[in-house]
């Protein structure tokens, strides 16, 4: 009796590791975003030293998108800041001054990771 008790609590306990641990790790952390943020804006500048204005602002908003979800720091602030005005210097056809926000923004969001 006590030998089913035990065997149905390890069961119970087993299956609840195997559902919890998947859903925690599905959460992104905000480091997480600041990457996955510096990775977008890396492809922004590539498309916008080739000319691909709509490419850079895509990017770049894509970008924006993560850094906001990246936490409150100065660091984070500035980077969101020079994103900003990177999408608006594109969506102006300014590719040269979108790449120069862009290169201030990977430098400000760095400085996270």
């Amino acid at each position: 009796m006590i030998s089913r008790y035990y065997r149905a609590i390890l069961i119970v306990v087993a299956l609840g590791t195997f559902v919890s641990v998947p859903m925690v790790n599905a959460y992104p952390t905000a480091a997480g975003n600041v990457s996955q943020a510096i990775d977008h804006a890396k492809q922004a500048v590539a498309h916008g030293k080739e000319g691909h204005v709509d490419e850079l602002v895509k990017h770049a908003e894509t970008a924006l998108d993560f850094a906001e979800m990246g936490g409150k720091g100065v660091e984070v602030r500035e980077g969101i800041h020079h994103l900003k005005e990177a999408i608006a210097h594109g969506k102006a056809g300014h590719a040269d001054v979108g790449v120069e926000h862009l290169e201030a923004a990977l430098k400000h969001l760095s400085e996270i990771n």
